[in-house]
């Protein structure tokens, strides 16, 4: 390659190792040592709708962190947080700091019960700052409610054929007699819903909510089958009242059914999470003069290619017919795949056998160094070409 101007770095997070913009900065920092100084460095941190998917997103929405107190999925009182970017009024939310699986203990696991309130919770939050448009990440939810939880936070009311309040999560769906929207918040009509949503399972049946992530979720086998049954009768109740069917809808069976809640009751959009944050980073825009790409992430093996960071970042490179180098912290099997789709090269930070604790604590100096090395086989290339 000759007369590299400008290069764009757009890697995701190395989970448990280095942040996005920690990975962009190692990457540039390695480049540096070897390219001139007047080379241009356009660092754009990037997540698929994973972890880091809410940092990625207020860096480049120039927004501040916000603090809520809200129930977690057990319903204790926790403190989350969520992005919000005054200018725009836009809010960034990531359900896992409200609801996610990562907030209870082992034996606290349990779909029956658990409940997607303080999600509802940080959504009403927004809206009373004056969000317009929100972006939610529904990855790593430990419910399995259908999004109830959240709907109710945010004033609709699931009642039994009593009339009674449904007792939060998913098993008290299957009593489900009919949904009062009266004091649903208003302020929601005037609000966009996107959701970055990289699963595309439906809500009920072999390849459901609950059949394949309950377990993780910490669901037995005759859970399961009752939290299916639950939720399929929360859609008949849906179907009957709304008069809308989105059981089939691909995401629908997203976070345990929090996808179903989202399509029929708020209107929202689910989309990949990476085309989310390249459309909120102006990726297009800012790649189409690059004269290189730099992407990467902490494992690149034969599931990269499925809507991953390196592959959108690639897609978009392409259209400009912009070279695309990707970093990963390892390459696992099947990685290979990641060359049909327009990366050029792929390169691992790991130099020698190490342990994983050796790989995290020494991430940022490995980076930088593979950085280095790849920054000094373009320059072979380019005092060859001259």
């Amino acid at each position: 390659m000759t007369n590299i101007k400008k290069i764009v770095i757009a890697p995701d997070s190395f989970k448990e190792s280095m942040a996005a913009i920690e990975v962009a900065d190692a990457i540039e920092r390695g480049f540096a040592k070897v390219f001139p100084n007047t080379t241009v460095y356009d660092k754009i941190p990037m997540a698929d709708g994973g972890e880091g998917t809410t940092e990625a997103l207020v860096n480049a929405l120039n927004a501040s962190y916000r603090k809520v107190s809200v129930k977690n999925p057990i319903n204790k009182t926790i403190t989350a947080s969520y992005g919000y970017a005054y200018e725009t009024n836009t809010a960034i939310i990531d359900m896992a700091s409200a609801s996610g699986l990562d907030l209870i203990a082992e034996e606290d696991k349990n779909p029956l019960i658990t409940t997607s309130y303080g999600t509802g919770q940080l959504i009403n939050d927004a809206i009373e700052q004056g969000a317009q448009h929100i972006i939610l990440g529904i990855g790593g939810s430990a419910t399995n409610d259908g999004g109830v939880g959240m709907l109710s936070a945010l004033g609709c009311k699931f009642l039994d054929s009593d009339n009674q309040t449904l007792k939060a999560g998913g098993a008290a769906l299957a009593k489900l007699s009919h949904i009062d929207m009266s004091n649903l918040n208003p302020k929601l009509k005037d609000t966009t819903i996107e959701v970055a949503c990289d699963v595309t399972n439906p809500l009920l049946g072999k390849y459901g909510a609950s059949e394949i992530y309950g377990r993780q979720k910490g669901a037995t086998e005759d859970m399961i089958k009752q939290l299916d049954a639950a939720l399929t009768r929360y859609h008949d109740v849906i179907e009957q009242q709304l008069n809308v069917s989105v059981k089939d809808i691909e995401g629908a069976g997203a976070a345990g059914g929090l996808g179903t809640g989202l399509l029929a009751f708020l209107n929202a959009n689910l989309a990949k999470g990476i085309d989310i944050v390249l459309k909120e980073t102006q990726f297009t825009q800012r790649v189409k003069d690059a004269d290189l790409v730099i992407t990467g992430e902490g494992k690149m093996d034969h599931q990269t290619i499925y809507g991953k960071t390196p592959i959108g970042v690639s897609h978009a490179a392409q259209r400009f017919n912009v070279p695309v180098i990707a970093i990963a912290g390892s390459l696992g099997e099947g990685y290979q795949a990641v060359y049909e789709h327009g990366i050029s090269s792929v390169f691992s930070i790991l130099q020698q056998p190490c342990s994983l604790s050796d790989a995290l604590e020494n991430g940022r100096q490995y980076m930088e160094q593979t950085a280095e090395n790849i920054a000094r086989l373009l320059l072979i290339d380019k005092n060859h070409n001259n």
